[in-house]
């Protein structure tokens, strides 16, 4: 009598197919402040974006692709490639 054969684990269908590519995240957007192509890391809020751009967010007025965004949502408003960004910094002085 012939031994039975052990069965294979079966692979998931997933497992089946080619590998598939994933996109590496990209490090760097591209964006617009003040008419001009600036870099900045992905993944940031706008917040933190004034800031690696080398702003004073409390000391700035920003208009968001087109809108004066308050500030109280500049944290939660999330940068992307090819946003425009218009920075207009606020500077005290007079008598």
């Amino acid at each position: 009598m012939a031994e039975p054969q052990k069965a294979e684990p079966q692979k998931a269908e997933s497992q089946m197919d080619e590998p598939q590519k994933v996109e590496p995240q990209k490090v760097e957007i591209q964006l617009r402040v003040n008419g001009e192509p600036r870099s900045c890391g992905a993944g940031l809020n706008l917040d933190q974006a004034l800031e690696r751009l080398g702003y004073r967010p409390q000391l700035v007025v920003v208009e968001f692709n087109g809108t004066i965004l308050p500030r109280s949502r500049w944290s939660e408003q999330p940068v992307v490639e090819s946003d425009v960004l218009e920075v207009v910094t606020i500077v005290g002085g007079g008598s």
